[in-house]
C-alpha cells in the first residue's frame, strides 16, 4: 500500500492512459477518482462509463453521443460522454475488458486522434481528455487469446496501477472502515462511533472477499438502525451472516488460547494473563464472557499485578 500511495499521485501529474487492474470491489473507480483530483484536470468533469452495463449496440452512441434522428429512436440530440469529458476532464471506462472487438476499435480511435464522431454529425469533434480504464480481468491473457487488441492495450497500459485484494492490505480496513463512517454520519446526520476493540479486532482479521465494496456495504448496514456510540458485536446486520460466523470462529479460538494457557499455569490467572500480553482485567473479563470456570478447585490466583 505504501507504493500506491507513491505511484497514484505520480501518475496523477502526468498525462498519459491509465489503465487500473485489481478484483472486484477493490476501489478502482475510487482510484481513478484520487487520481483525476490530483491531477491539473480536477476542475473539468471527471465521468464514467461501466463497459460491461452498457450493450454493445449501445456503446458508441453512449461514448461520442448522437444527433436527433440519426437512427429508430433518436427523438432528441444526446452528448456523448467523451464530449463531456472532453472539455478538459477524465473519461473512465470501467471494466474495458468486456468491451467488444467494435467498441475496442471505437475507443482506440479516439485514444489516437482525440476526437469523436456523433452518430448523425457529419464532422468530428476535438476533445481534451485523460482516459482512464479499469479491469477485473486478466487483460494481459485476454491479449494473447486475441479478444482484447494489443494496440488498445498498450494504448491504455501506459501508466499503471494493481490494487491488491483488502485482505493483502490489512493496514488499510481500519482507514475504510472510518472513512465511511464518516461519510454516513455526514449522510445521516448520525454520530456513530467508530467498533469497539472486539469488534475492530475481528474486522481486521476478517478476509473481506467482497473488498472495499463489502466494507462499504458493512458499514451502511449498520446505518440502518444507527447505534449510539462504538459499533459492538451485537450490531453487525443480519444479512452479514459470514462476518458473524467468523466472529463466532474467533471466539472459539480465543477461548481455545485463553483455555491453553490457563492450563499451562495450572490457572494462575496473573500468570495466564501475563502469558497472553493482557491485564489480569481483560483476561477476567474475556473468562467470564465465555463463562469460563475450572471443574474442581481453582488455582491460585497470586502473582504480582500487571
Amino acid at each position: 500500500m505504501v507504493r500506491l500511495r507513491t505511484i497514484v499521485p505520480k501518475i496523477a501529474r502526468c498525462d498519459a492512459p491509465a489503465l487500473i487492474t485489481g478484483s472486484t470491489g477493490t476501489g478502482k473507480e475510487h482510484c481513478a477518482r484520487t487520481i483525476h483530483a490530483l491531477s491539473e484536470r480536477r476542475c473539468a468533469p471527471f465521468v464514467a462509463i461501466n463497459c460491461g452495463a452498457v450493450p454493445d449496440s449501445l456503446f458508441e452512441a453512449e461514448l461520442f453521443g448522437f444527433e436527433r434522428g440519426s437512427f429508430t429512436g433518436a427523438v432528441r440530440s444526446q452528448t456523448g460522454k467523451a464530449v463531456i469529458a472532453g472539455a478538459g476532464g477524465t473519461l473512465f471506462l470501467d471494466e474495458v475488458g468486456e468491451l467488444s472487438p467494435f467498441s475496442q476499435v471505437k475507443l482506440l480511435r479516439l485514444l489516437e486522434e482525440k476526437e469523436v464522431q456523433p452518430i448523425g454529425r457529419e464532422k468530428p469533434v476535438k476533445v481534451d481528455l485523460r482516459v482512464i480504464a479499469a479491469t477485473n480481468r486478466d487483460v494481459e491473457q485476454q491479449v494473447e487469446e486475441g479478444s482484447f487488441r494489443a494496440d488498445l492495450y498498450y494504448r491504455l497500459n501506459v501508466a499503471r496501477v494493481t490494487l491488491p485484494d483488502l485482505a493483502e492490505r490489512t493496514e488499510d480496513i481500519a482507514l475504510y472502515i472510518t472513512h465511511f463512517i464518516e461519510r454516513f454520519n455526514r449522510r445521516c446526520g448520525c454520530d456513530v462511533a467508530a467498533p469497539d476493540a472486539e469488534l475492530l479486532d475481528l474486522l481486521m482479521h476478517y478476509d473481506w472477499p467482497g473488498n472495499v465494496r463489502e466494507v462499504r456495504n458493512f458499514v451502511e448496514a449498520v446505518f440502518i438502525d444507527p447505534p449510539r456510540g462504538a459499533i459492538r458485536r451485537d450490531h453487525i446486520p443480519d444479512a452479514f451472516v459470514r462476518l458473524q460466523r467468523s466472529f463466532d470462529r474467533s471466539g472459539k479460538d480465543e477461548r481455545a488460547r485463553i483455555r491453553a494457557a490457563l492450563d499451562r499455569t495450572d490457572w494462575n490467572r496473573a500468570e495466564a494473563a501475563r502469558a497472553l500480553s493482557w491485564s489480569r482485567m481483560t483476561l477476567y473479563r474475556k473468562m467470564t464472557k465465555y463463562e469460563m470456570t475450572r471443574a474442581g478447585p481453582e488455582g491460585p490466583e497470586d502473582g504480582p499485578a500487571l
